[in-house]
């Protein structure tokens, strides 16, 4: 009854009870307690996916063209290149079984339907005509189908485009390799961060290219010093 009960509280209030106590003891500091507080552990965030594999330019590598007249068809419609972007390619020039080729990284920024058609292609005309070779012998190719500013070039050699290359490069086959750019050789498989010999030869299916590496076309024009380098350096490889 609510009398009893109050008037039960009162008389132990009254004798000096005022807390509730237990038999059982507790340690207030204990781990368990501080755990408790400081609730529950934060579970880890799952690791985040793997990134997907890049695309395979060209897909499987047995199914590029057999033919350069093909290939060179290939060259301006595969969607797998430059991420199917096909406006602006620009198709190799030249015969095949030239006694030269020359690969360069990528079209210049006004090429359309010819490649090397401004200030490039007139220096590259300038130097061949001073081999005395004429440049509508010489098979001139770039490694991109049309002008990619700062193209990412370790992510194109991890999606197969030296592959590709390597592919061109056995259908034209040139007598000889001139290499104007910094990133092509390693594209083909020489690395020169990772080895300091010259890059003198390229093997691809049993057949060998004599090489000669030289900056692209776009350094050599801004450095006088760099083409007298580059014709002493031709006239060793040719003579």
């Amino acid at each position: 009854m609510p009398g009893d009960l109050a008037a039960a509280i009162g008389w132990w209030r009254d004798a000096g009870v005022d807390l509730h106590f237990t038999d059982e003891a507790r340690d207030w500091l204990g781990k368990a307690d501080a755990a408790a507080a400081a609730g529950p552990a934060p579970t880890a965030a799952p690791p985040p996916p793997p990134e997907p594999e890049p695309e395979r330019i060209g897909g499987n590598p047995a199914d590029l063209p057999a033919i350069l007249p093909e290939f060179v068809a290939w060259w301006l419609t595969e969607p797998s290149l430059d991420h199917g972007m096909t406006e602006r390619r620009v198709p190799p020039r030249g015969p095949a079984k030239a006694p030269l080729m020359v690969l360069v990284e990528q079209p210049e920024s006004a090429d359309e339907a010819e490649l090397l058609s401004g200030p490039q292609g007139q220096l590259l005309g300038a130097i061949l005509g001073a081999l005395g070779m004429d440049p509508a012998q010489v098979y001139v190719a770039a490694c991109l189908p049309r002008h990619t500013p700062l193209p990412d070039w370790s992510a194109l050699a991890a999606a197969g485009l030296g592959q590709v290359l390597a592919h061109h490069i056995a259908l034209a086959a040139p007598q000889r390799l001139l290499l104007l750019g910094s990133n092509i050789s390693s594209l083909l498989g020489h690395d020169p961060a990772k080895t300091a010999d010259p890059f003198t030869h390229f093997n691809h299916g049993g057949a060998i290219w004599p090489v000669l590496t030289a900056p692209g076309l776009d350094i050599l024009g801004a450095r006088p010093r760099g083409k007298a380098r580059l014709w002493q350096a031709l006239l060793d490889w040719t003579g």
